[in-house]
């Protein structure tokens, strides 16, 4: 596993977190530690069609390890706006064999990217020690039991509707304030399952039921989030709203993803789930090789 970008032999972080996953402990505490996308789909917002069979799956894994992955997320279904549900059987098929390949071959954490129950036992027995559900182990009841069985890493993301509905309108009193009474109330649920503190991460699900003002409000207030006692991820990379504060188009978004990864790095978020591995550690290393000398 690649070691957080600020670890380094003469500084460590100071308040180092271990993510307990599986038998597994994934430090947190530096610079954000970068969670390489995987979909093995045909029809992500950017990245569908790029891993629909094994071969390309792996060596889009490996790719993503090479460029200085930390964790690999692999799912099997769009959860893009308007994105059609798949059956458990067809989710199956896509992400079981590119695990165990995946695992077999590095390792590197893997996450599955999933709100089915079924879906995130077969990963973990295929390897996976981490379940990444964007339905904050809502939509299916049987996850949180799971999760609590198995001892895998959990993201607990938050949504305001499903992916079919989210963008129709999403409607906050204050989405910071809304967001963090929503995770005070999942949490206990996930807790009282017996699913240890240690393993939870949260994420405020950027742009899964949020407009572009909400977006830049969750992103501008992570030390909020972290005042819940819990490490934060993040998943921003090439998202829409960068559309609306830079008018570009999804293959237009990377050096709008990177400028926001350096302003969440600056606010010490533990977590970045992105496209373009290389690019972002690169400039992360770079800003922090300068914020580091500046008094």
């Amino acid at each position: 596993m690649n070691l957080p970008l600020s670890n380094t032999p003469s500084e460590e972080p100071e308040h180092l977190h271990l993510w307990k996953c599986g038998t597994h402990s994934i430090p947190l505490g530096g610079l954000p530690l970068l969670m390489g996308i995987l979909n093995v789909t045909p029809d992500s917002f950017s990245d569908g069609g790029e891993a629909t069979d094994l071969d390309s799956a792996v060596k889009k894994g490996l790719q993503l390890v090479e460029e200085g992955a930390d964790i690999l997320d692999i799912g099997g279904e769009s959860t893009r706006p308007g994105a059609e549900p798949v059956s458990v059987e067809e989710e199956l098929r896509r992400v079981i064999p590119a695990i165990k390949a995946l695992a077999a071959r590095t390792k590197i954490p893997i996450s599955i990217d999933t709100t089915k129950a079924e879906v995130a036992r077969q990963a973990i027995q295929a390897g996976a020690i981490i379940i990444n559900d964007i339905s904050g182990l809502m939509f299916d009841p049987a996850m949180i039991p799971l999760a609590a069985e198995t001892k895998a890493g959990v993201i607990c993301m938050h949504i305001q509707g499903t992916p079919q509905t989210m963008q129709d309108r999403p409607e906050y009193q204050n989405v910071v304030a809304d967001l963090k009474i929503w995770f005070g109330e999942r949490l206990q649920k996930l807790l009282d399952a017996g699913i240890e503190p240690d393993r939870i991460v949260l994420d405020p699900g950027v742009g899964f039921g949020k407009t572009a003002e909400h977006n830049l409000e969750i992103l501008s207030h992570i030390q909020e989030f972290k005042d819940l006692g819990f490490p934060v991820l993040i998943g921003h990379s090439r998202k829409r709203f960068l559309s609306k504060v830079l008018n570009r188009s999804v293959e237009e978004r990377l050096a709008g993803t990177i400028g926001v990864s350096i302003a969440l790095a600056s606010q010490s978020v533990d977590i970045l789930r992105l496209h373009d591995i290389a690019a972002n550690r690169d400039a992360i290393s770079a800003w922090d090789a300068v914020s580091r000398r500046v008094l």
